[in-house]
């Protein structure tokens, strides 16, 4: 969408005709804009994409959440840190979701 300089409306497009080129025009004020047909790219450039760091690691996350006595299924360790998520509907309980503070297994109770 191209509007005018001038008024600010919205240009409308015009075919090429014979042999005048194809152009914008504003249908309010005597502004007209030409089209080039050819239009050349002088140089090809290869995105590139930059690699994020993350804000928040993953042991940053796990130092922070909450801490409770339940013993992992995966090798008997007693605390775990853990987090809490509504899953289903709200009449149903939440979604408890266990991380082991010694082999960082992960595990949830329903």
């Amino acid at each position: 969408m191209e509007f005018c300089p001038t008024c600010g409306m919205l240009l409308q497009y015009e075919l090429p005709h014979m042999d005048s080129p194809a152009r914008f025009f504003c249908p309010t004020c005597p502004y007209v804009c030409h089209i080039d047909s050819k239009v050349k790219i002088k140089r090809k450039h290869r995105l590139v994409k930059k690699e994020l760091d993350p804000i928040i690691s993953k042991d940053d996350e796990l130092d922070n959440l909450p801490e409770t006595e339940a013993p992992c299924p995966n090798c008997g360790y007693l605390k775990a840190a853990f987090g809490q998520q509504q899953t289903r509907s709200a009449d149903e309980p939440m979604t408890t979701y266990y991380t082991c503070k010694k082999c960082r297994h992960n595990w949830k109770e329903d």
